[in-house]
């Protein structure tokens, strides 16, 4: 059946409109990169473009995979007819002309990697470069530094080796230094905090695991059934105090580890430990570093409810204060001395309160310094601990 002149219409009036709309993007690209303005603030526009892109595959270190792809762009930066990175056991990456050349990159860059310093070979010269598919190359071989080691080197290669060519050179190699350096913070960054982890457990294991057994062992014989009971709950928390998966977890998991852990406390203090929970159940899947509470509230039954005479009360609320989670744990029990408490937390002196420094310690690595324990206390005033996480949490899986 022949098509309609008003189907036909309103087929030319539709095919118009996504003409008019993929033109008008175009033009909306077209003038936003207009609005550079000159030629040298494109100019910088494209180095700052190359220069993030190739960070971005440079933040894990020196490897193959990252600076394969870094290469592409830094010999953009460059302009450079081909650029290799090494690190001191070989050739990572080769991006541009000359391949044929990658085999004798190390014996080119022995120089540079033993002694630190930037390298110039002429076009021409026995040492140099010769293109595949041209004339002799020159070579600008410059030293990757992470502190006081020579970690790599970047080369460039181009007919000729100017001055611009040779601080362009350097300039980019200092550039990888300082993702390298970061990529090596970062693993630092991950490395204490794993310490930090196995020094809260070396904390629990002695004290707690010793307390527990002896209160377990003393209702062997007169209360078998509540013996039984407070084994399982003995092995469950153990079991999650001292997993090796993972340095984040909910916290829905923290509370129950928690409970566990008062469970156990109150079979050694029977009624001289009371405790209320209050908790928002939209924050239960709040994503939080793994073993950041159940110290807290350590913290709350050794030093402040265990010196007190007569009953002590801890109290552990959860709520949701916007973007963040508010986790608070207040004890009335014999407090603390804040300066002593300050100086502690600082680093500045040891105390018995490492437990609260770890984990004041690991927030702040995590969400940064305006994220570490409030902690309100007086001798003799009990002692509130407030924690604040953000609630979304990109990057950290429970």
């Amino acid at each position: 059946m022949p098509d309609s002149p008003l189907l036909t219409a309103a087929a030319v009036a539709v095919i118009a409109m996504a003409i008019a709309v993929v033109v008008g993007v175009g033009l909306k690209v077209l003038r936003s990169f207009r609005d550079l303005g000159t030629d040298a603030e494109r100019a910088t526009y494209h180095t700052l473009h190359a220069a993030s892109q190739a960070g971005q595959h440079l933040r894990r270190g020196l490897n193959p995979a990252g600076a394969a792809k870094a290469s592409r762009q830094l010999r953009t930066l460059l302009g450079c007819d081909a650029l290799a990175i090494m690190d001191t056991s070989g050739v990572l990456a080769w991006d541009g002309a000359g391949e044929d050349m990658k085999p004798r990159m190390m014996d080119l860059a022995a120089g540079v990697l033993a002694n630190g310093r930037t390298a110039v070979l002429p076009a021409g010269e026995p040492d140099a470069a010769t293109e595949a598919t041209g004339g002799p190359l020159a070579a600008v071989i410059a030293p990757v530094r992470a502190g006081t080691r020579v970690v790599g080197a970047v080369a460039a290669f181009a007919p000729s080796a100017g001055a611009g060519l040779v601080r362009a050179t350097s300039e980019v190699a200092d550039w990888v230094a300082v993702q390298v350096e970061l990529a090596e913070l970062d693993a630092s960054r991950t490395q204490l905090m794993e310490a930090e982890v196995r020094a809260l457990r070396a904390q629990i294991s002695p004290h707690f695991i010793y307390n527990s057994l002896n209160a377990i062992a003393s209702f062997i014989n007169t209360d078998p059934a509540r013996a039984r009971e407070l084994v399982v709950e003995f092995a469950d928390f153990t079991r999650y105090s001292f997993r090796r998966h993972g340095d984040f977890t909910t916290l829905a998991e923290e509370l129950r580890c928690i409970d566990r852990y008062l469970l156990l406390e109150r079979a050694r203090f029977g009624e001289r430990v009371q405790v209320s929970l209050r908790v928002a159940p939209e924050v239960l899947s709040t994503v939080i570093p793994f073993l950041s509470l159940q110290p807290l509230v350590e913290n709350a039954v050794r030093h402040g409810l265990e010196a007190k005479e007569g009953p002590g009360h801890i109290s552990i609320t959860a709520n949701d204060a916007g973007a963040f989670a508010e986790v608070t744990i207040e004890d009335d029990g014999v407090g603390m001395d804040p300066e002593q408490l300050q100086s502690m937390l600082a680093g500045h002196t040891d105390g018995e309160h490492v437990g609260l420094r770890n984990v004041d310690a690991r927030l702040r690595q995590v969400y940064g310094n305006d994220h570490g324990l409030v902690i309100e206390t007086a001798p003799g005033e009990g002692t509130l601990i407030t924690m604040r996480v953000p609630k979304s949490q990109p990057g950290h899986d429970a």
